[in-house]
């Protein structure tokens, strides 16, 4: 695999300020390892103000970052032809609906049969550019949309639009309990020291902020709508469990926990039920080339809607 050079610029927060240099690239930049980082600021590639610095240089508000790290240009994958469903394309952007159980990136264990290998069979030139033009994430069991640089100058721009916060994301998602309203959830999230497979609500975790409103509700199960101002592994997973809420369906933070139902269709759905019922419902960014907002949305999917269409039917009838 091949690599080339990615720079991207922040500038310092409020939440930065008086912190370690090498921390904040860590916060600033979640996808790449602690280990690239470190070494991206001893090579001096990255810099503050202008300046080569120490890990462990104090960052203040208002501090120029500019991170370079070189990044993996796709040279091994395979293309396969694996069905795309377009929502919007041009020369620069391609934003589609991904279904549930498709695993985003190749890695260890899932080096085929992913939307990469997707997009490299009906886009060759994806190759080019650093992790086939994936710039951010579902994971494999939540559906919705996503967006896909299909040229350099939309890299870079759409990078610069998920650190700064600008890149609108909002989701759909049934969860476990009946909350009498909306509100916002605030809270830091890191790796969990007993499961590292997992997420938490942790003190020493990277701030993390989700807005939550009641759509619709049914006893022991609510449809509502959340809305993202960070992007944390798992966030709305980890938040809503963290309220005592977890999507339903969730393996790994509902713990199996499932509504209570008297009617024996809706337990055996819900029990059926076999990923967690999150569903990425509106995309909204400016466009890299001319600067203008666009936005997209797209409905509940099938198996979500369906199960939302038998909460009202055996709900209806009482």
């Amino acid at each position: 695999m091949a690599e080339e050079f990615q720079k991207i610029q922040f500038e310092a927060d409020f939440e930065h300020d008086g912190r370690r240099f090498d921390q904040v690239l860590v916060e600033l930049a979640p996808d790449y390892s602690r280990s690239l980082l470190q070494n991206s600021i001893k090579q001096g590639l990255s810099t503050l103000n202008g300046l080569t610095v120490k890990p462990k240089e104090k960052v203040r508000v208002g501090d120029r970052i500019e991170l370079v790290v070189s990044e993996p240009v796709v040279t091994n994958w395979e293309p396969e032809n694996i069905p795309i469903e377009r929502v919007y394309e041009d020369e620069h952007l391609l934003v589609i609906n991904k279904p549930e159980n498709l695993v985003v990136h190749p890695a260890a264990g899932n080096y085929s049969g992913t939307l990469v290998n997707a997009l490299l069979y009906a886009y060759p030139e994806q190759a080019s550019l650093p992790r086939a033009g994936i710039v951010h994430r579902l994971d494999k069991d939540t559906s919705g949309l996503m967006v896909v640089a299909r040229s350099r100058q939309a890299h870079f721009s759409l990078v610069e639009q998920l650190q700064a916060r600008t890149m609108g994301r909002e989701y759909e998602a049934l969860i476990v309990g009946s909350p009498t309203g909306g509100g916002t959830v605030e809270a830091p999230i890191g790796r969990d020291p007993r499961n590292r497979l997992k997420m938490t609500v942790t003190e020493g975790g990277k701030a993390a902020k989700t807005d939550y409103r009641v759509l619709k509700r049914w006893p022991g199960v609510s449809l509502v709508r959340l809305k993202l101002h960070s992007g944390r592994t798992h966030q709305i997973r980890v938040h809503m469990a963290h309220l005592r809420w977890p999507v339903l369906g969730d393996p790994l933070y509902g713990k199996g926990q499932l509504p209570k139902a008297a009617d024996p269709e809706l337990r055996d759905a819900f029990a059926a039920f076999s990923r967690q019922a999150l569903h990425a419902c509106h995309l909204e960014l400016d466009h890299p080339q001319t600067g203008g907002r666009m936005a997209w949305d797209t409905p509940l999917s099938n198996d979500i809607q369906v199960l939302v269409n038998l909460l009202d039917q055996v709900y209806e009838q009482e």
